[in-house]
């Protein structure tokens, strides 16, 4: 149908199973057979229907439980009747997994319909996300997705977006052909008001002359129904493959604008926050599966690809949109729960074999250390706190150091040779004096935390309303439990609100910038939010944020209506609010929720919703986050490095290696550039290293290895080889440009 020079393509909606789980159970599995197998029928009826359906492990549970409906599905994708779109596992949060997480949903979800089908997708489609970080565009073209679609950014509360087919531009300059489809909805019913409203509301006829409609129930599954394809029929829509629909758009339209960065989703800002159990037991599993994967590779041997494979599976089930994000019913975040602890379990186990067979048997000491850059840390080794050091992605034998400075500890200070901590009688910090710097780090009271009002208008879970400001009790009832100097110098103390109290050990190390937070909190708020605030000396009209593989700066301020929505944003691990000759970064071991406002820093620590899950957050917590003053830039500082050591603890491990023995398996003579994963090939025994460079500059990196590499290649995400690079005596040198990801394929003899 053609009108006002808009062509509309219809594009079937599969079932996204919103607000309930597309977990392992029955009922999930029941409600996509139901859903499939009606639009099996209506292609029997309907010569001309075309159904489009995402998420990979739907299939995977049809060939698994349902096998007829699987084959006839086969049948339909062979026929081009069936379209697989989506190129991820799941359709999966984009704000809290982390990089390789995003990778991997884009592994092996192509790989499952390329297996499977013999078809490769090229639209990342998620149409009901709560928001997309700036270097998806990246992600998208390594692998080898030219297309993206969405439509929940129509839902923006503030900013509403103002084209809907654009070149989305990321953060390291890719740029991805995009379509929001212009109906504002990704359940259209085909009924002539939406279908004129989709017309009228497309805001780029200038540029583009086609623009998709999505019809069929999406949220709680069910798809297109008879009525709906004779609507369409009555209207003279043409109905058509979203593939087709794309080509097309993208070979004709001319003239589009681009936007740049992340697209920042204008509502469901709670997600970044609810249900924090199940975030931090996301984190942990994360972790643990990436050192799983680069000690299996390190020791040798049978690596456990299938348990691997599974775990990785499980994992990023759970990064649906409306699981990871804390928007599910309570019984969701019971499987969660168990099943992060599941993953977590086994990947350590994993973890630890593979380093035991590396170390041997024996009472040596060793330190194992996943992170990309050479660490020394204070450690308590049998009761006394001494320094250990470990190479970047390998390990040493621990040799114990006797010659620390101390940190001394009064009743009101604790202080280490580059900062003196000051606190008052209810424990709330007073001042952080930078002793190198020769200035003041706090504004106002530091470590204070604030307990808010918190009752979204509409979702509760999901949303949290600007006017959630204006109304919050500081807890500074203070019970003294412990002080202690040394080589770690500790304050600890437990605070009591409401029916809830909190425990919080305040530790500096002797050489440290890094003062660190643990807490444990018992919960029992409803409809609270509890966060911790740092007012700083430092002024930035801008503060920066780690996203995957890069960062980004977004708005201090509130002198535009963007600036404005952004009142609580998303980050993974850090966030640094500098001047460029002075900064202060508030690091997190499992947080997501910031808000930089002027020179004060908050992290937003937990939340109380009552819908959907009445349970939601009720018990008992544990998280790291810590305040890091540092002179000069965030990156030559040392932030990025700091928050991979939060999150990356040095593991021990006991075995018989020689005094003095370690081994690097990736070092790198840039600081630029960070080890994301190390791993197993997925179809032969050589190993994948990926790289990216942090700092947003560019750089040329010398990679030197001791994995087996006689050849090495540059590949996309899955793997596919593009260009040969020269191996020297196990280096490689790279040219990388500003948030470049590199994917190595090292091959030995």
């Amino acid at each position: 149908m053609r009108c006002d020079s808009t062509a509309h393509t219809a594009s079937p909606r599969s079932a996204t199973l919103t607000s309930t789980r597309p977990g392992s159970g029955r009922f999930a599995k029941r409600k996509v057979a139901r859903s499939w197998s009606t639009q099996l029928a209506l292609m029997d009826e309907y010569p001309d229907f075309v159904f489009a359906a995402s998420q990979p492990v739907q299939y995977a549970w049809m060939k698994e439980s349902y096998p007829d409906i699987y084959r006839r599905i086969k049948e339909k994708v062979a026929g081009g009747r069936w379209e697989p779109v989506g190129a991820t596992w799941v359709e999966a949060d984009c704000n809290l997994p982390s990089g390789e997480s995003l990778v991997r949903q884009l592994l092996l979800g192509k790989r499952f319909f390329m297996r499977e089908f013999g078809y490769e997708t090229r639209i990342l489609w998620l149409p009901d996300v709560f928001g997309y970080p700036g270097n998806l565009p990246q992600l998208m073209a390594e692998a080898g997705c030219d297309f993206f679609l969405t439509q929940k950014l129509s839902w923006n509360d503030t900013n509403k977006p103002e084209h809907h087919t654009f070149m989305w531009e990321g953060i390291d300059s890719t740029r991805i052909f995009t379509h929001f489809p212009p109906a504002d909805t990704y359940n259209g019913s085909f009924s002539p008001e939406e279908v004129d409203l989709s017309i009228r509301n497309f805001k780029d006829g200038h540029s583009s002359n086609r623009s998709l409609y999505l019809f069929g129930w999406g949220d709680g599954g069910g798809g297109p129904q008879a009525e709906m394809i004779e609507s369409a029929h009555r209207l003279d829509v043409e109905l058509g493959r979203a593939a087709d629909f794309f080509a097309a758009a993208s070979s004709e339209a001319n003239g589009l604008t681009t936007s740049k960065g992340e697209l920042y989703f204008e509502l469901h800002r709670g997600t970044y926050t609810s249900q924090s159990r199940t975030k931090r037991l996301n984190r942990l599993a994360q972790q643990a599966l990436r050192e799983a994967e680069m000690w299996s590779v390190a020791a040798g041997g049978p690596y456990p690809s299938a348990e691997l494979n599974t775990l990785w599976e499980t994992l990023l089930l759970n990064h649906f949109h409306d699981i990871l994000p804390g928007s599910s019913i309570d019984w969701v975040y019971e499987e969660a729960e168990s099943d992060l602890e599941h993953v977590t379990q086994r990947a350590n186990a994993i973890g630890d074999a593979a380093m035991s067979a590396i170390v041997g048997k024996g009472d040596e000491l060793v330190a194992f250390n996943s992170t990309s850059h050479p660490r020394t840390e204070i450690v308590n080794l049998g009761g006394e706190y001494t320094r250990i050091a470990a190479p970047a992605c390998g390990w040493a034998v621990v040799v114990g150091r006797s010659d620390e400075p101390e940190v001394s500890v009064t009743d009101r200070s604790m202080e280490n040779e580059l900062l003196r901590v000051e606190w008052d009688d209810r424990g709330v910090l007073t001042s952080i004096w930078d002793k190198e710097a020769d200035r003041e780090v706090l504004s106002g009271p530091g470590n204070l935390l604030q307990l808010h009002e918190d009752n979204p208008a509409r979702w509760d879970a999901w949303d949290l309303d600007p006017d959630y400001r204006t109304s919050f009790t500081e807890l500074t009832q203070f019970e003294e439990v412990k002080l202690r100097g040394g080589r770690r110098g500790l304050l600890a103390f437990r605070r009591t609100f409401g029916e809830s109290f909190l425990f919080q050990t305040m530790t500096l190390d002797a050489g440290s910038r890094v003062l660190r937070f643990e807490t444990a909190v018992h919960w029992r708020e409803r409809h609270k939010m509890l966060k911790v605030a740092f007012p700083v000396t430092v002024k930035s009209r801008e503060a920066t944020y780690e996203i995957q593989f890069g960062h980004l700066r977004r708005p201090t301020h509130q002198d535009t209506s963007q600036a404005r929505a952004m009142f609580e944003v998303c980050a993974q691990r850090w966030a640094d609010l500098g001047d460029g000759e002075y900064g202060v970064a508030l690091l997190n071991d499992c947080k997501h929720g910031y808000d930089i406002q002027g020179s004060v820093m908050r992290l937003s620590l937990l939340r109380g919703p009552t819908h959907p899950d009445p349970t939601a957050d009720l018990g008992d917590h544990h998280f790291t986050y810590a305040l890091m003053p540092h002179p000069g830039d965030f990156r030559r500082a040392g932030v990025i490095e700091a928050a991979e050591d939060l999150n990356s603890p040095l593991r021990p491990a006991h075995g018989n290696l020689a005094a003095g023995s370690s081994r690097s398996l990736i070092e790198i003579d840039t600081r630029q550039v960070i080890v994301e994963a190390i791993k197993r090939a997925e179809d032969s025994d050589a190993v994948i290293v990926r790289l990216y460079e942090a700092w947003g500059e560019s750089c040329t990196a010398r990679i030197r290895t001791t994995l087996p590499a006689s050849r090495a290649f540059l590949c996309d995400l899955l793997e596919r080889e593009r260009n040969e690079v020269v191996v020297t005596d196990g280096t490689i040198e790279l040219d990388l440009t500003p948030f470049k990801i590199v994917t190595l394929r090292l091959q030995g003899s």
